[in-house]
């Protein structure tokens, strides 16, 4: 049901454009949906479990579900545009998904279909399709951590690696909405095959998963630690992190590892396109300085040309909310205001 809070704070700038905006966020675990205005706040949230076992219609029937919530908002009549992030991978170019964790959608034309659910309820609204990466980007780009710079890289560090691009304070999605997919950047030309099809990707080492599974082969073992509830026998990427702060050296490695892969596509990106700031979330970056110190040592190694040589590498702020701030935001940059379209 509807949430008539505002959990996020307001900006301390003026508003980015008119009207309000309906925010789909859809996950692996969960479909949320809010109306957000234009200095952030969100009137309405609600949220539906992500189907798991059902079929294509059956998962967008959640997606209809969170829509119907919004519209009965009094709220609902002022919305000009809607927004939807997506896990991926995403083609805006044709408003389709085919998400690694919704196995029942391949090449679903979720643009299309909640295009259709909005007019359905009195909401014939222009819509935009952004994956995650690029909705986390917009995100902190427009309340965030990457707030005041022009050029950004911003990137979700978690079971995969990726990401998105701001260019002279523009959203730069590329034609299918895949540009700053950092995570399939190769940082190493012997190494191990990626799940992508190339070799020595970014999300192959210093993905959630590859950080544990490196670890691991090199003899870690997760270990009972009474002072930390819960992380007993933890054997992911939070057991490894847990494990480094307790001055394991494998997992010590493991980080260190994963921090430089990331501090040479960091580097990389900065210099060919000149972005000023480096900011990550998700959860491998829930491991605070134990990730990015490594990624600040190496990033030395690596940034070394004059004009990226103040490369800043810092946590994304906005956790949860990005997701749907995120789908707002992208809506916000890449669609015409009111006024322009009229």
């Amino acid at each position: 049901m509807i949430t008539p809070t505002a959990p996020f704070p307001a900006p301390r700038a003026s508003a980015q454009a008119a009207g309000l905006t309906v925010a789909i966020d859809i996950g692996g675990t969960k479909i949320a949906g809010a109306l957000v205005h234009p200095d952030g706040t969100m009137a309405a949230t609600t949220r539906r479990a992500t189907p798991r076992g059902a079929d294509a219609d059956g998962v967008m029937a959640a997606v209809a579900a969170v829509v119907a919530d919004l519209s009965e908002s009094p709220l609902w009549a002022s919305a000009v545009r809607c927004g939807i992030g997506s896990a991926g991978p995403v083609d805006a170019s044709r408003g389709t998904v085919s998400p690694v964790n919704i196995g029942a959608w391949r090449n679903f034309p979720v643009q299309e279909r909640i295009s259709a659910e909005l007019a359905e309820r009195g909401a014939d609204l222009p819509t935009v399709l952004a994956g995650d990466g690029v909705a986390m980007t917009a995100a902190e780009h427009w309340l965030g951590a990457a707030r005041g710079h022009a050029n950004a890289l911003c990137m979700v560090v978690s079971t995969g690696v990726g990401g998105g691009l701001i260019l002279n304070n523009q959203l730069h999605p590329g034609p299918t909405g895949n540009a700053g997919h950092i995570g399939h950047i190769s940082v190493a030309f012997d190494g191990e095959p990626c799940v992508c099809g190339g070799r020595g990707c970014v999300e192959s080492i210093a993905s959630g998963t590859a950080i544990a599974r490196w670890a691991r082969a090199q003899g870690w073992t997760p270990a009972d630690s009474p002072d930390r509830p819960g992380s007993a026998g933890d054997a992911t990427a939070a057991g490894v992190a847990a494990a480094a702060e307790a001055g394991d050296p494998i997992a010590l490695a493991a980080f260190d590892r994963a921090g430089r892969a990331l501090a040479a596509a960091i580097a990389a990106t900065a210099t060919l396109v000149e972005t000023d700031i480096a900011v990550i979330g998700g959860g491998v970056a829930a491991a605070g300085d134990t990730l990015f110190t490594p990624i600040r040592s190496h990033l030395a190694a690596y940034a070394t040309l004059s004009f990226v040589q103040e490369l800043q590498v810092v946590p994304a702020t906005l956790g949860t909310h990005a997701g749907l701030i995120g789908a707002a935001a992208a809506a916000t940059m890449l669609l015409p205001s009111p006024a322009s379209s009229s």
